[in-house]
């Protein structure tokens, strides 16, 4: 495939991805004083499993970490995965500027999605009752996998953090898609045009936080983890999950990885792509 033809695919994935809809959520609650320290609710649509409450999905979206992505574009997603069972939680958090200039806040990420993932439990029970919090599976695109990694991996977060957590989050465990699991890696690859430096603060932080920020130093979690990956993404080039894959095994954990042919970096979330699909059947598998 030439790299014209690459891009235009990819572009074409990206449009669909985006052409649907954004759904509104059936509640939303605030896990912080900030605007966008909220999570969205999605009840369960139908049954979608072999009975009892509805497994939790906590969905981080992806955009970089930038401002100007937020939690809407992957409201279809949520919704989509409502449709087949699941209670949803889509959480926000707070990212770079107004602008697209600079991707992610340090701490004020990191706190968000700490701060999320600790409020989930008692906000589930509160709007979600026919859920069942101890069914939790995370799951994130792109840098939102990257969130989900680095969630689930704070019980082995270097001592002194202030996300470290005292024991492994109750999960049953991550489904990371097209995430950006190993920073270095990814910022080598200029992935989202440097926006991983940028999450950490720029050139000057980027040695120090990293030891605290980046998934694929944090291991091994003890948590199940899955990441789905299309092949030919270009956002996120598969060699990023691989990684990470490697440094779970180095690390004496073991690291599902599907990787689906002819697939870029949006049809993973976009619910009229077969990948979506996939994505759910992972998901199942974990939550069930």
């Amino acid at each position: 495939m030439t790299d014209d033809v690459a891009a235009a695919r990819a572009a074409a994935e990206e449009k669909s991805a985006f052409s649907h809809a954004p759904v509104a959520p059936d509640a939303t609650a605030a896990y912080g004083d900030h605007p966008d320290q909220v999570i969205d609710f999605y009840a369960p649509r139908r049954q979608g499993g072999p009975g009892g409450p509805a497994p939790v999905v906590l969905v981080l979206h992806g955009g970089a970490w930038r401002a100007p992505y937020d939690r809407r574009h992957i409201s279809p997603f949520a919704d989509f995965l409502a449709r087949r069972g699941f209670a949803v939680a889509s959480a926000e958090y707070r990212r770079g500027r107004d602008d697209d200039s600079v991707a992610g806040r340090w701490p004020d990420t990191f706190d968000d999605v700490a701060a999320a993932l600790d409020a989930l439990p008692a906000l589930v029970r509160e709007l979600l009752p026919q859920a069942d919090p101890r069914r939790t599976v995370l799951t994130g695109h792109s840098a939102g996998g990257h969130l989900a990694l680095w969630a689930a991996a704070r019980h082995v977060l270097p001592a002194g953090s202030p996300w470290r957590a005292g024991s492994p989050a109750a999960l049953r465990g991550v489904v990371a898609l097209a995430p950006i699991a190993d920073l270095a890696v990814a910022d080598k690859l200029d992935v989202c045009g440097g926006a991983v430096r940028q999450l950490l603060g720029g050139d000057e932080y980027f040695a120090e936080r990293q030891p605290y920020a980046d998934p694929a130093l944090l291991l091994p979690t003890g948590i199940a983890t899955t990441l789905v990956q299309g092949r030919t993404d270009l956002d996120v080039p598969q060699v990023v999950a691989e990684s990470y894959a490697d440094a779970a095994a180095k690390a004496g954990e073991m690291v599902g990885v599907t990787l689906l042919e002819d697939v870029g970096h949006f049809p993973l979330i976009d619910p009229a792509a077969d990948a979506c699909a996939v994505v759910v059947e992972e998901i199942a598998q974990l939550a069930w």
